[in-house]
């Protein structure tokens, strides 16, 4: 049994590593397993099954079901927190005195309980949680979808003020940090970018024949975008587009279909979307939300070619060197012509190397975060 111990705190089952947020907590589990740590990892979950790939990385593993349920939506507490309160876990954790790593706001129902006063309490952030939904309610269609949306934007706004408890917090992007800094001054705040699949970078030199916009697409920000591309970026002139992705719904699979130079792949798994970003000539990603750190972005530059993307996209990554920026549809249409017929070389593939290996190397940045929970 590892002596450096961590209890890891998941807003979900971190298995499969197919959407943002898990991917950071699974890869993150990963590596700390490979520098020694022992890991305690407790689970949240409503949709997803248990994962025995997880025992292999960590020493225990505990799952607790999301108390979901119309009565969860009646406090002033967020519905992402309150369907995640649990005394099992909370008797747990009180068994030792190991650091606590809580993953998301989600999580956090403990960080104010007296009787973690003198625990080592660690944050995650992976959005700024209020922002990021009132972003969900503005891109929501329904009106029963937007009121939710809305009432969990206020709720999280207040509920934000319980981070004060924790000792120290540990932000995905430069943007969310100085954000952090200014609402919690006398907390330790430290950026610590995102964990993710890759070790270097694996990009093709040469030319694709194809686009591709890819995301989950069951959630309402990356529908937004999707539509957006197709009604106002793209014409019939341009190469063909690929959107890739989870769940589309059945309206987005419509409108796709409606464009002869467009075309669906729904619930690719692992291997495929891998191809498919590395087959690309151009990864193509747009963003109306300026929080966290956008994965699909790391996994475009770590496999694919050419990565064209709108500003905020790129908000607090200090990736701007390796990526074409449009900011309007003409913009976007002539980067696509120019990069389309742009050879991608492998002298790009070494200039991105040392460019997103300063700061996006799980290696690197899984010995600071040892080095900052005293493991």
């Amino acid at each position: 049994m590892a002596e450096k111990k961590l209890h890891i705190v998941s807003f979900d089952i971190p298995f499969p590593p197919n959407y943002g947020g898990v991917i950071d907590v699974y890869y993150k589990i990963r590596a700390l397993h490979s520098a020694g740590v022992g890991i305690i990892l407790h689970c949240f979950h409503d949709q997803r099954d248990s994962a025995k790939e997880l025992g292999s990385l960590c020493e225990e593993v505990h799952y607790y079901p999301r108390l979901t349920g119309i009565s969860r939506h009646l406090s002033l507490t967020p519905y992402i927190v309150y369907s995640r309160i649990s005394e099992s876990l909370r008797e747990r954790l009180l068994q030792d005195e190991f650091p606590i790593l809580f993953e998301g706001l989600h999580t956090c129902f403990l960080m104010g309980d007296p009787a973690f006063r003198r625990r080592k309490k660690v944050y995650r952030e992976s959005n700024i949680e209020h922002h990021y939904y009132f972003q969900l309610f503005k891109a929501a269609s329904t009106l029963r979808d937007r009121a939710f949306f809305l009432m969990e934007s206020m709720k999280l706004r207040q509920y934000q003020r319980n981070l004060r408890y924790a000792d120290l917090m540990l932000v995905v992007s430069r943007e969310d940090e100085r954000y952090l800094k200014k609402r919690f001054p006398g907390n330790d705040i430290l950026y610590l970018p995102s964990f993710h699949r890759d070790d270097r970078i694996n990009s093709l030199p040469g030319r694709g024949n194809y686009l591709l916009y890819q995301g989950n697409l069951s959630v309402p920000e990356n529908i937004r975008a999707v539509r957006y591309i197709i009604r106002q970026i793209y014409n019939d002139t341009l190469p063909e587009l690929v959107v890739a992705g989870l769940n589309p719904p059945l309206s987005l699979v419509r409108e796709i279909e409606r464009h002869p130079n467009m075309r669906l792949e729904a619930n690719p798994d692992e291997e495929r979307m891998a191809g498919l970003i590395r087959d690309a000539q151009i990864n193509l990603m747009v963003t109306m939300q300026a929080t966290g750190l956008k994965l699909k972005l790391l996994n475009a530059l770590f496999h694919g070619r050419h990565a064209l993307v709108n500003p905020a996209m790129l908000a607090g990554t200090g990736l701007e060197p390796v990526c074409h920026i449009a900011s309007t549809p003409q913009q976007f249409r002539d980067s696509i012509s120019f990069l389309f017929e742009k050879e991608y070389t492998i002298e790009e593939i070494a200039q991105r190397e040392k460019i997103v290996m300063e700061n996006y190397s799980n290696k690197k940045n899984c010995k600071r975060l040892i080095d900052l929970l005293n493991l």
